[in-house]
């Protein structure tokens, strides 16, 4: 395979480990924000008397709902989210290893082709 033809694969492959790159950021800005927001029921939740009511939006309906349940639900929904986050920060690592890794490679290969264009 010629230097010009292997640079263009592994660029190729740089720019998907970008867009994948980006796509693990914004899901994490993502998982942060709804973070954010569980911890904040939670904290209202704390806030609840037992003889406080709870209601669920599900649709445009407000339902009923068992305090202690609402609170476990809540509790469950904070655990799996920050379970993703650590899952979503350990690809954005890996992938951050890989890019600097293609980047390196990409920089060898120019070398070697400027190497080579000189000795022409």
């Amino acid at each position: 395979m010629s230097l010009e033809a292997r640079l263009q694969a592994v660029n190729a492959d740089y720019q998907k480990l970008q867009s994948d790159l980006s796509n693990a950021v914004d899901a994490r800005q993502r998982l942060e924000a709804q973070l954010t927001e569980n911890e904040i029921v939670k904290k209202e939740f704390d806030q609840l008397k037992p003889s406080n009511e709870v209601y669920k939006l599900i649709g445009p309906v407000l339902v009923k709902q068992d305090q202690a349940e609402a609170k476990a639900n809540v509790d469950k929904r904070l655990e799996f989210i920050r379970g993703e986050i650590k899952r979503i920060e350990a690809q954005l690592k890996d992938i951050g290893e890989k890019s600097e890794k293609k980047k390196m490679e990409i920089v060898e290969i120019q070398t070697a082709h400027q190497q080579q264009l000189q000795q022409s």
